[in-house]
């Protein structure tokens, strides 16, 4: 009776050992496939968020050229206008990240800094100079970077860096929503994100 109630136990913990080497090979299984999921999520919106505008301004360039004393000068001067597209861009296949798969934690290490590109195209119109005081490639290029530094405080001052940003930021909502549903912790640096308004809150 013994050898066979010892027989039954024996069993039983055979079963009881098996079924929980089943149970966390599969707790494993699906722990990797969600892992590869998040990484497949990130290559997928490892595209650049584009913000566009279009900004327009005359511009009056003058220069002046002192001949023998400074009472007596040599002036030239033309008419720019200026219309430029500017794009706000962000980098997301740059994203630095670490997928802890012991806690169930998707860290987002870092986020790269916005890329501005602006694109002028110039018309010049009453040029004026004179033998003394000729337009050389010099001034054009001049009239290019101070164009340029009048249209970089236009954007700063503008709503599209602000666009370009909740467009990144919905962006990374999706990798909120995903690791919700996968029952993981979605943080930025330090900072666990518990709820949508915690990403657009997040000092980028």
């Amino acid at each position: 009776m013994k050898k066979v109630l010892l027989g039954i136990i024996i069993t039983l913990l055979f079963v009881f050992v098996f079924r929980y080497c089943e149970n966390k090979k599969d707790d494993k299984s699906i722990l990797y496939e969600n892992s590869m999921l998040i990484q497949e999520q990130i290559k997928n919106v490892g595209k650049l968020i584009v913000t566009e505008g279009h900004f327009s301004e005359v511009f009056n360039y003058k220069n002046s050229k002192a001949l023998f004393t400074d009472y007596i000068t040599s002036d030239k001067k033309a008419i720019v206008v200026v219309n430029a597209d500017v794009t706000i861009s962000y980098d997301l296949s740059k994203i630095e990240y670490k997928i802890d798969e012991a806690t169930k934690t998707l860290q987002i290490i870092s986020i790269p800094k916005e890329q501005i590109s602006i694109s002028p195209d110039l018309e010049y119109y009453d040029i004026q100079a004179d033998y003394f005081n000729p337009f050389e490639a010099k001034d054009y290029n001049d009239i290019k970077e101070t164009i340029k530094s009048s249209l970089i405080k236009k954007l700063q001052n503008s709503d599209l860096q602000k666009n370009a940003k909740t467009r990144l930021l919905e962006e990374l909502t999706n990798f909120y929503v995903l690791t919700k549903e996968l029952g993981w912790t979605l943080k930025y640096e330090e900072t666990p994100i518990t709820d949508e308004k915690n990403l657009f809150e997040l000092e980028l």
